[in-house]
């Protein structure tokens, strides 16, 4: 039983990229510092900034040195911890120190931890191993896997995004060090409610056409060349397609050439506008192969969308094959054309699949998963 209470908590979290980038892990880290300045705790954000930052930032931001990395400089990396950072983090006396990204800073963040004598708690928000495969790197990924194993396994508590994650850990031989911080979704902005024919005929789509979606930032490890060939594959057996782009990035051009012309790029959306795209879409396919959680999978379910993703952990912690939605092996382009071939043919199962979806989503709430990592950081000085 953990004892104390979250007023007693000081934790100094380092980011990556706290707010320059909106994404699933930087939106769960906000999340996780609004909760805990609503229960009475301190937090102090250590993290890269830029002049014109994707979002407002929650809480008390510290900046620190990084630079831009080299051809996708709307991601900074650290360059460790200088001794004025190390003094504010002495002056404000964590209780927890707190990394979320495996970066120079986060690695030097670890020590310090050691040094300070408090908790290290690491989260893992990202399977970058899996990048590597994305940019002819694939040699260097035993590395990256050795370098990552090093890296979690320092912690007092690693906190995983999933059940399934945290059974792969469990074979690094971390024993109870291992806890689960799934994640929530908003109802108010995904919701079969939002579904609006209106708004797809402004667009230009006729009431009889099926859309399939791509919702997330355009770079390559999202898996946007499988999306884009199983659109051309479902397109050669004879479908009419025009899917929507929901999300924008240095890799827009690069997917734009690949797909029909017609295809609705949408860009960054917000508000009402992002929650009637995404409810008026029909199918989501999600070919990526690097999500830890898989926020863009439980958004699409809450809109209640059929869902088609690639068969990895954070789609099986969300997803039961062929019940809430359809699960395809790993870059396989057939099996994406299919899954969209069958369920564009078949309007009855893309309405079952969506019930089924928005039903299992509303399970997933931000205060029961935020609660898990209050008890995680309680149960390390209890």
């Amino acid at each position: 039983m953990t004892k104390g209470s979250t007023r007693d908590l000081r934790i100094a979290l380092f980011c990556a990229n706290y707010n320059c980038v909106r994404d699933g892990a930087n939106n769960a880290l906000n999340h996780l510092v609004s909760y805990l300045l609503q229960q009475g705790a301190q937090v102090r954000v250590y993290s890269p900034t830029v002049a014109n930052p994707a979002f407002e930032p929650t809480g008390d931001l510290v900046s620190v040195r990084s630079v831009a990395i080299p051809g996708r400089s709307e991601y900074r990396l650290t360059l460790g911890l200088d001794e004025h950072t190390r003094a504010d983090v002495r002056r404000f006396a964590p209780t927890h120190i707190h990394v979320s990204a495996p970066d120079p800073q986060g690695y030097q963040a670890q020590g310090l931890a050691r040094e300070l004598g408090c908790p290290l708690v690491t989260s893992l928000h990202t399977r970058f191993e899996t990048y590597f495969e994305y940019y002819g790197l694939r040699a260097f990924r035993p590395w990256a896997e050795r370098y990552l194993r090093n890296f979690y396994s320092r912690s007092d508590l690693v906190l995983v995004p999933n059940v399934q994650i945290a059974e792969e850990l469990k074979t690094w031989n971390m024993g109870n060090r291992i806890a689960v911080w799934s994640r929530g979704v908003d109802r108010q902005k995904f919701h079969p409610a939002f579904r609006s024919m209106e708004w797809r005929r402004s667009e230009g789509w006729d009431d009889a056409d099926v859309i399939p979606l791509f919702f997330g930032r355009l770079v390559r490890e999202k898996g946007i060349s499988e999306f884009s060939a199983a659109i051309s594959k479902a397109i050669e057996s004879g479908l009419k397609l025009r899917p929507m782009i929901v999300g924008d990035g240095p890799a827009k051009a690069e997917l734009a050439r690949q797909l029909p012309e017609g295809t609705r790029f949408l860009g960054h959306l917000s508000g009402h506008d992002l929650s009637t795209a995404i409810a008026s879409a029909d199918v989501l396919i999600n070919p990526s192969t690097t999500e830890a959680f898989g926020n863009v999978n439980l958004e699409a379910m809450a809109a209640g969308l059929a869902v088609v993703s690639a068969d990895m952990p954070s789609a099986l912690a969300l997803i039961s094959n062929n019940d809430n939605g359809l699960l395809v092996p790993p870059h396989q382009v057939e099996g994406y054309a299919e899954a969209l071939s069958k369920l564009a043919s078949d309007r009855r199962k893309r309405t079952r699949l969506g019930a089924a979806a928005a039903a299992a989503a509303a399970a997933f709430t931000w205060s029961s998963a935020l609660l898990d990592v209050v008890q995680g950081y309680l149960g390390l000085i209890s």
